[in-house]
């Protein structure tokens, strides 16, 4: 198990909050399991469960980048839409949609390309 830290800016309430990998690399080189501990609930962990080998050999079985990078991209989507939006959020906002685009992006490729879903390159 390893330690996530790159959250961390040396301020602020990411200080408090602890991420954890909790299995080894699996075929394409990437962790698929990790544990994120909110700071102040030490005993409530939230686990993020990542699609483990390729859906067409494998089927599903977890979430993508692209899956959670959109729950990112709504979370900010909507502290701009109330009472405080700032230019910080709002282009966090618009790298996390450049994300989720380059990603798509691979994937139309790779379907093109009838690889998608293989661990063909």
């Amino acid at each position: 198990m390893r330690e996530v830290t790159t959250h961390r800016c040396g301020a602020g309430m990411d200080e408090e909050v602890t991420i954890k990998v909790l299995d080894e690399p699996g075929p394409g080189g990437a962790c698929h399991l990790y544990a994120i501990q909110p700071g102040g609930l030490e005993q409530v962990d939230t686990f993020i469960l990542f699609q483990k080998g390729p859906v067409a050999e494998v089927g599903p079985n977890g979430i993508s980048c692209e899956a959670l990078l959109a729950v990112v991209a709504d979370r900010l989507q909507s502290f701009q839409a109330g009472p405080y939006p700032c230019p910080e959020n709002a282009q966090a906002l618009e790298n996390v949609k450049r994300a989720i685009g380059a990603l798509h992006g691979r994937t139309i490729d790779r379907a093109k390309r009838t690889v998608e879903g293989t661990t063909n390159a």
